[in-house]
């Protein structure tokens, strides 16, 4: 089973995000902040999902330090935002891609199956 770990700290995104994952059998842990990521307290994902504006450290930073880490650079990371600027911000980052909210669900789904399949786990 592919493992997701997504950092969102909107109570209704993360609803959001169990309904859009439960049908695709993926394995999903949701993070309030990216503590548990920089801290290195957390099972390695097949995927990260990431929101690029949490309260303390922003996204990108999360992004940023996870393509910094031997263990964890090979993982590919999606990052979301309202903001337009996203895809090249996210880019600068390392992100393997990025999504400008609001997003369908089909594209969310397709972004997360590509990289998944891309990455051969």
């Amino acid at each position: 089973m592919k493992r997701i770990i997504i950092v969102d700290d909107d109570p209704g995104i993360q609803h959001a995000f169990t309904l859009i994952f439960d049908p695709l059998q993926y394995e999903v842990t949701i993070y309030t902040n990216g503590n548990p990521i920089l801290n290195d307290q957390y099972a390695k994902p097949d995927l990260f999902i990431l929101d690029k504006q949490l309260s303390g450290v922003d996204g990108l930073d999360i992004c940023r330090y996870l393509k910094s880490q031997p263990s964890t650079r090979h993982i590919p990371v999606i990052v979301l935002s309202a903001s337009p600027h996203i895809f090249s911000q996210a880019k600068l980052a390392g992100a393997d891609g990025a999504l400008e909210k609001p997003f369908s669900v089909n594209a969310l789904r397709n972004m997360v199956s590509s990289h998944l399949d891309l990455s051969g786990q």
